[in-house]
C-alpha cells in the first residue's frame, strides 16, 4: 500500500504536505519491517530546526531501535505525542499516524523525494 498522493524517501519517510508544512511519517513498508513498534522517542522538540536527512525521532520495536529523518530542512511545529502512549497506532496504520510537521525552508527540496512509483520501484513492488 503505497498512497499515491504522498512523497517518500529512501530510508522509508512519506511526506505530505499541508499548507506548506510537511506532515512525515513512517511508510507502511517500513512498519512492517520493524513489526511490533512498541516506543517512540523525540529526539528535537517543537520549535527546534531540523537539517534535511537529521535524525528527529527514533522508534524502537521488538526487532530493532530505527532512527526517523527529516526529510526536508525546517522547524519542528508539532510533535505527535501521542505516539508516546499508543506507538503501535504506527503499526496500525502508518499513513495517519504522523510523527512530527515541519514548516519547511525551501519548498523546491520537494522535487528530490520520491513519488509513489519511485518508492514502490526502491522496495521492489
Amino acid at each position: 500500500m503505497i498512497p499515491d498522493d504522498l512523497k517518500y524517501t529512501a530510508e522509508h519517510e512519506w511526506v505530505r504536505m499541508e499548507d506548506g508544512v510537511a506532515v512525515v511519517g513512517i511508510t507502511d513498508h517500513a512498519q512492517n519491517a520493524l513489526t511490533d513498534i512498541v516506543w517512540i522517542e523525540f529526539l528535537s522538540d517543537e520549535g527546534d530546526a531540523v537539517e534535511e536527512n537529521g535524525s528527529f525521532a527514533s522508534v524502537e520495536s521488538v526487532k530493532s531501535v530505527s532512527d526517523i529523518y527529516a526529510p526536508l530542512a525546517g522547524t519542528i511545529v508539532a510533535l505527535n505525542h501521542d505516539l508516546q502512549d499508543a506507538p503501535e497506532a504506527m503499526n496500525e496504520d502508518a499513513y495517519e499516524a504522523w510523527i512530527a510537521k515541519i514548516e519547511i525552508s525551501d519548498a523546491g527540496a520537494l522535487a528530490g523525494l520520491l513519488d509513489a512509483a519511485g518508492y514502490a520501484a526502491l522496495i521492489g513492488e
